[in-house]
């Protein structure tokens, strides 16, 4: 990877092609990215939580890939037969890890384990590996990997299960000392993983008082609309408001999925005016099962694949539990205008190749779905201020992810430090906390990557109205910013750039 990095490096920008100097750009983040990840270790102790870890990675994400063609099932069907070494293959590096030093936090070993125990608890004809495999005519797939799971994948689970039980809890952090900080050279690794995930040169102290500053401007944009629509004033009246009005709870989870789907039926009667796109695939709202809904957000979103369309899944558990202003601006973040518009585009992009359609650059993908939040408030999407308060509240939640992402990582914050800051200055109420806190605790640097784009897409939004007035055109905004996939922020700047001279010159 070095090697191919240093070539690409090699090559000078100057005389290429606008296609082919993204192409560069794209090439010298992937390859970096890959550097960094291993560089930085957090493979070398991190277990469990969302989107990081070999537990999530299995149980959330493997049996998700399935598809409808038998060829796919072949294939789904391979896959599962390694995963019992790439099981072993974690907890051998875990182990290593923990001899230099590199182990997790007390409350995420803790969390694994009860994950673990939880899936091999459950029945093995329910098992999360079978539950959306292909039904083929002809085809017997569901016993062949039945057998696998129940021969080699649960055993090497119960393996994994005993390295981080009898291994890793003896020797785990204190969760006084959950960040990189405390590693072995954990400030420089963590500065590594900041510019991975946010693709800017931020330090982490820059990164701290941004949040800081936006914590204030969205908590006035919050209390304006609550003096508004709910008559109340003051920051912690309205916080107070938000996670207990049993009256902004919904009765049920048919309530929930009905009004996701009205909002992304809205969201695409109107992208025309927004987007140069002459349709958009599918995108199916489809309700998560009880177990993987027990540690998930309320929204996920999975591109079509060829043989399906989009799908956005909704946590709709526990309903009366559910806050009625968060699902339309996350819908509008994981479906349309957000990740289903904006993936579907790349897929479409057939004049590129498949490592640029495909790519996914974190800061400009999430940068994108937060910008779509607000974005579908200017197109007219929210159904109530109450769902606008949402909007704002959703905001605030990632401005604080700044702050609490570098206080743990790079100023020593404890665990309770962090979930303090997140009761005093989100709306969330306290187990999402708890969760987030412990996301940010396992997967360093990368809840920081969707205000740090959501900002410089907005940035880059101000400044090219600013430079062409009146021929300043928003669908050709959007079609720059969506339409070389996904590509770091310093890229996409440059892009926009270009599309600015271009136009003055004209």
């Amino acid at each position: 990877m070095v090697r191919i990095r240093e070539t690409v490096a090699g090559i000078s920008q100057e005389g290429l092609r606008e296609g082919d100097r993204s192409t560069r750009s794209a090439l010298l983040y992937a390859t970096q990215a890959v550097i960094d990840t291993i560089e930085s270790r957090v493979i070398d102790w991190a277990i469990g939580g969302v989107g990081a870890g070999p537990i999530y990675s299995v149980l959330a994400l493997v049996g998700k890939a399935a598809g409808g063609t038998e060829a796919q099932a072949a294939a789904y069907l391979e896959r599962c037969t390694r995963l019992p070494r790439y099981l072993d293959q974690s907890a051998q590096r875990l182990l290593e890890g923990a001899e230099s030093g590199f182990v997790a936090n007390r409350q995420e070993l803790v969390s694994a384990i009860a994950q673990i125990e939880g899936y091999l608890a459950s029945s093995s004809t329910s098992d999360p590996l079978l539950e959306i495999l292909p039904q083929i005519p002809g085809v017997d797939v569901r016993s062949e990997v039945e057998a696998v799971v129940n021969s080699r994948v649960r055993p090497a689970m119960r393996r994994l299960l005993a390295v981080v039980r009898e291994d890793l809890l003896p020797v785990a952090r204190s969760d006084d000392k959950c960040g990189m900080i405390h590693l072995p050279g954990g400030g420089e690794l963590y500065a590594r993983a900041v510019s991975t995930h946010t693709t800017a040169d931020f330090t982490p102290e820059e990164l701290h008082r941004i949040g800081l500053n936006q914590r204030d401007e969205l908590c006035d944009e919050l209390c304006e609309i609550a003096q508004s629509e709910l008559g109340i004033s003051g920051f912690e009246n309205v916080r107070e408001r938000m996670r207990t009005a049993r009256a902004l709870r919904y009765r049920d989870s048919d309530e929930i999925l009905h009004g996701v789907r009205s909002a992304l039926r809205r969201a695409e009667q109107v992208v025309p005016l927004w987007f140069n796109v002459e349709h958009i695939a599918r995108c199916e709202v489809l309700e998560l099962n009880d177990e993987e809904a027990r540690f998930a957000p309320i929204g996920q979103y999975r591109p079509p694949d060829g043989s399906r369309p989009g799908q956005y899944w909704v946590n709709a558990s526990e309903p009366m539990t559910r806050s009625r202003y968060e699902y339309e601006a996350v819908s509008f973040h994981e479906g349309v205008p957000g990740h289903h518009l904006q993936l579907a585009i790349s897929q479409d992009l057939s004049a590129l190749s498949e490592f640029r359609r495909y790519l996914y650059v974190t800061a400009h993908g999430e940068g994108w779905g937060l910008y779509a939040e607000r974005l579908a408030d200017e197109m007219g999407l929210y159904s109530s201020d109450l769902a606008r308060m949402g909007m704002v509240a959703l905001d605030l939640w990632r401005a604080a992810r700044l702050v609490v992402d570098t206080g743990i990582h790079a100023f020593g914050w404890t665990r309770n430090q962090a979930i303090e800051y997140m009761q005093d200055n989100t709306v969330l109420n306290s187990p999402e906390i708890v969760s987030e806190v412990d996301r940010y605790i396992g997967w360093p640097g990368q809840a920081l990557a969707y205000m740090v784009g959501r900002l410089e897409i907005a940035r880059l939004r101000t400044h090219a109205e600013a430079a062409l007035s009146d021929r300043f055109d928003i669908s050709r905004f959007h079609e720059l910013v969506l339409g070389g996939g996904s590509l770091p922020l310093h890229e996409v700047a440059d892009v926009v750039q270009r599309w600015i001279l271009r136009t003055e010159r004209h």
